[in-house]
């Protein structure tokens, strides 16, 4: 009797698809994130006219709101992409790769918090409670909202910094990772953070670090598209784990099936 043996899906297969899913998240974010808060709020708010500020927000209410939804997406991606990081990053120190991945998670819920605001601006300049109030009280009560969104924001950016030093130590120490990648999203982590130090400790300062430090999160999103086609190193996935109390292929080869001319299938060792 003859038996014929097949092989389960090896980890680089799965390790590109998580590589792939971490890429398309990272992308979509780098598309929505600017459009919200480099494209359509800087165009809204005016920083010293709380009555035109207002307007603008009346006027385009509907693009105000589809700003908001974009960042929603945004941190509903964030979640996403730090699983998969995790995934792709916890051979190289699971403790590490697992911290990395929680400071992601803060930071997306930080952000949410400071969302609420914007929302908040959106219901009440739509709602009936604005014609009840002196201009001057909407004025008043928008352009803190928008502070808090902006206070809240820069909270935010000084988690993400924490998440991005912790992410560029993982992909210089990966052996599926340039060691330059590495050091460039340490740089950018370390500008995130400069930029919320500097405007607490200095609120005059008007430099932005990020500007010029954040090159290393758009050249991750290419690698990891590169490394979900050309695949992972498989020295790399040699010495990684199956682990049963997260149910997540990591590496290591499962058991060859052993198919009799039977049909029946039973495990090899």
């Amino acid at each position: 009797m003859t038996n014929q043996i097949t092989r389960r899906p090896t980890a680089d297969i799965s390790q590109r698809k998580v590589a792939l899913i971490a890429g398309l998240g990272l992308l979509v974010m780098a598309l929505l994130a600017p459009f919200a808060l480099l494209g359509v709020l800087p165009n809204l708010v005016v920083p010293a006219d709380a009555a035109a500020t207002v307007n603008n927000f009346i006027a385009s209410e509907g693009l105000f709101r589809i700003a908001i939804a974009a960042v929603l997406i945004v941190t509903m991606l964030d979640i996403l992409v730090a699983w998969a990081l995790y995934v792709l990053l916890r051979p190289v120190n699971r403790t590490v790769a697992l911290l990395v991945g929680w400071l992601r998670l803060v930071a997306a819920a930080a952000f949410l918090a400071a969302l609420t605001n914007l929302l908040d601006v959106a219901q009440f300049l739509g709602g009936a409670e604005r014609s009840a109030l002196q201009p001057e009280q909407v004025q008043a009560q928008v352009m803190a909202s928008i502070a808090s969104f902006d206070n809240g924001w820069d909270i935010m950016l000084a988690i993400f910094g924490l998440h991005l030093l912790g992410l560029g130590y993982l992909l210089f120490r990966s052996a599926d990772f340039p060691r330059f990648l590495g050091v460039l999203v340490v740089i950018a982590g370390a500008g995130y953070l400069a930029d919320t130090f500097t405007r607490i400790l200095v609120p005059d300062f008007a430099f932005t670090f990020s500007v010029y430090t954040f090159v290393g999160e758009p050249l991750l999103i290419v690698w990891l598209f590169y490394r979900a086609i050309k695949g992972f190193n498989p020295s790399t996935g040699a010495s990684m784990s199956t682990d049963s109390d997260d149910g997540v292929l990591t590496g290591v080869e499962q058991p060859a099936d052993v198919v009799p001319s039977n049909g029946r299938v039973t495990s090899k060792g």
